[in-house]
């Protein structure tokens, strides 16, 4: 075989080897355990400690500058190939190489991030009791939440933003929650994936390729504190929404004044979709005018995006987690309830964690 072959043969090659890795990647099954202590706990933490550093180094989004160089990648072969051949041949070719292409990425993303979706549950990490769950247990924290942000109202709002408070309040969070290895915060970038947050109304996203955060430059500054930390959590290998949300949520009430009412202004939302409406009515009625005047503006923002283009996101997000294992998809954003009332708790909202 010519040398010419023998390259052809190890292409071909390398891509069904590339497919079949990914494919096993999809499917096969990982104790939970074992992602737990060699992946999330041991290579993905460290490999996170060194590239988000560096992420931050470019305040433009690494994701955008990617997406853009694979597009003109992209087209440049496609442009090579069709001066050699018929369009039917380009089509055959191009959705070989975007099979082979989706394989390698996908292969990337578990190994950068996405294995975390596998790793064990909080719930087996902490102190949880299903049967703290109850109808009474979710108002009684609702009043706590209300409580929390009628108190903390007037200090938030006098308040100055400072993400190197948050930063410590996050790390503290991950130490109450038993991490060995405290994970880098990522500064919070603006995409020319912006105008689509603003569409579809998502606050946030993680990187999972280059560990970096981005934020909805919409997002109002009360939201703020909970989005970002919320997104760090992601980046400290949190992937579960649930998960993300009680992190972010932990980390917001040991923080300053602010932090405290952007975490139980959110975890008040959620609690109130858990409840049935006269509850919810009779919950919302305890809010003190500016909290209820803060809502109002976040339900405002939330109602300058595009119904179609926010149902179509809502579809596809949902999709990705369930294929990720998220069984609850894209309702697990709300799941963090279970998580904040079957959690038991030292005083000063500080989890019990146990050896697993």
């Amino acid at each position: 075989m010519s040398r010419g072959g023998r390259r052809v043969a190890l292409g071909k090659a390398s891509a069904a080897l590339c497919i079949v890795l990914g494919l096993l990647g999809l499917v096969a099954p990982l104790p939970a355990t074992l992602v737990e202590s060699w992946y999330s706990q041991a290579f993905y933490i460290h490999f996170q400690r060194i590239l988000t550093p560096v992420s931050n180094l470019i305040s433009i989004a690494l994701l955008d500058l990617t997406a853009i160089a694979a597009l003109i990648a992209w087209f440049l072969y496609i442009r090579r190939v069709r001066r050699s051949t018929t369009w039917v041949s380009v089509l055959k070719v191009a959705i070989g190489r975007l099979i082979v292409f989706a394989a390698a990425t996908y292969l990337i993303f578990l190994a950068c991030w996405g294995l975390n979706y596998r790793r064990l549950p909080l719930e087996k990490k902490l102190e949880f009791d299903e049967a703290l769950i109850t109808g009474e247990a979710t108002i009684a924290l609702g009043r706590e939440a209300v409580g929390q942000v009628n108190e903390t109202y007037t200090g938030a709002h006098e308040a100055q933003s400072e993400l190197t408070s948050l930063s410590a309040s996050f790390a503290e969070a991950q130490r109450l929650l038993g991490a060995r290895v405290i994970a880098q915060t990522g500064d919070p970038k603006r995409s020319l994936l912006g105008l689509y947050f603003r569409w579809a109304a998502i606050d946030g996203m993680t990187d999972p390729f280059f560990l970096e955060i981005i934020v909805n430059p919409d997002v109002l500054p009360v939201e703020r504190p909970f989005v970002v930390a919320h997104e760090w959590a992601h980046l400290a290998g949190y992937a579960e929404e649930s998960e993300a949300n009680f992190v972010a949520w932990l980390t917001c009430a040991h923080g300053d004044a602010r932090a405290r009412y952007s975490g139980w202004l959110a975890l008040y939302a959620h609690l109130s979709n858990a409840l049935p409406r006269a509850e919810r009515r009779a919950l919302a009625d305890l809010l003190a005018p500016g909290p209820r005047q803060d809502l109002v503006a976040i339900n405002a923002r939330l109602l300058r995006s595009a119904p179609v283009v926010r149902r179509a996101a809502r579809d596809v997000y949902d999709s990705y987690l369930k294929a990720n294992r998220v069984e609850l998809g894209i309702a697990s954003y709300d799941a963090v309830v279970r998580l904040a009332l079957g959690v038991r708790f030292d005083p000063e909202w500080k989890p019990r964690t146990k050896a697993f």
